[in-house]
């Protein structure tokens, strides 16, 4: 091939390419400014209410991560489960909680959320998934790019703010964690330093926890999360957005190493609620 016409071609490709990256990078603006449409207020007043606690920006910033994930997300229904609005809405809200505070690429690895009535049965080894006890799945984490939630589940970890368990949240955490290629409880962190510290904290509470455990003892994060180093950031995730305050009090530490990289603090709604919970019973 003629050397011009090579470098011509290459010179051609790196043009498309950052077209194409502009092309994303405006679209993604787009749909970040684009404001909800008016059938999310009900689904979410129904079926998740902690949005209502947020502060202003932080719906902005809610609102604005669902748009980008319900535009690149594919929903498939499994077992018989259709993909309704509410479906997709239920769950993005939830995995989108995760996301709020940050300036971040709406779970760039995630291609496919697949969504079951009810527990399942799961054929796949090695992948990161919560138990319900009996041998089927609540829900899973694939490296691949899938996340997989029985809807019942879901409903119950959305209605149930206080009970430090909810499925999305414990899979989409896995998603987090997996951003950099290794499931090992330490997601994409901000610098070196912040890595020596997450790493002193989680691994002295993750040994604690599994002390506990083993002896029986019952902690407020869950026992399950004492599986691995992966299941622990997972559990340590419902936990603070379920159960700040307990948290704080028992893991002062792990609770501010998740407060740092979330970048929001749960114990703001609590806050809220009770206002909402005064002004309700006073009307």
């Amino acid at each position: 091939m003629n050397i011009s016409l090579f470098v011509a071609l290459a010179v051609i490709a790196v043009v498309v390419s950052v077209l194409l990256r502009q092309g994303k990078l405006r679209r993604v603006r787009t749909l970040r400014a684009t404001p909800p449409p008016e059938t999310w207020q009900p689904i979410l007043e129904r079926n998740f209410t902690v949005v209502a606690r947020l502060a202003e920006e932080q719906r902005r910033q809610l609102f604005g991560y669902m748009q980008v994930f319900l535009d690149r997300i594919r929903f498939e229904g499994c077992g018989g489960q259709e993909i309704t609005e509410e479906v997709k809405i239920t769950i993005t809200a939830q995995a989108c909680l995760l996301l709020v505070g940050r300036e971040q690429k709406v779970y760039p690895k995630l291609k496919t959320v697949l969504v079951y009535p009810h527990t399942y049965q799961s054929g796949q080894r090695g992948m990161f998934g919560g138990d319900n006890g009996q041998g089927t799945r609540l829900g899973e984490s694939w490296g691949c790019g899938v996340v997989v939630l029985s809807w019942n589940s879901v409903l119950g970890g959305a209605h149930n703010l206080e009970d430090g368990h909810n499925v999305t949240m414990h899979e989409f955490a896995h998603q987090l964690d997996q951003v950099d290629g290794a499931a090992d409880g330490a997601p994409i962190l901000g610098s070196r330093s912040a890595y020596v510290s997450w790493a002193k904290v989680l691994s002295a509470d993750y040994d604690r926890l599994r002390r506990e455990t083993a002896r029986g003892k019952r902690d407020v994060l869950d026992s399950y999360g004492a599986t691995n180093p992966g299941e622990f950031f997972a559990v340590a995730t419902e936990t603070f957005f379920e159960k700040p305050r307990q948290l704080q009090k028992n893991h002062p530490e792990l609770f501010e190493e998740l407060h740092a990289y979330y970048k929001v603090n749960p114990l703001d709604w609590l806050t809220v609620k009770k206002h909402i919970d005064a002004t309700n019973k006073t009307s």
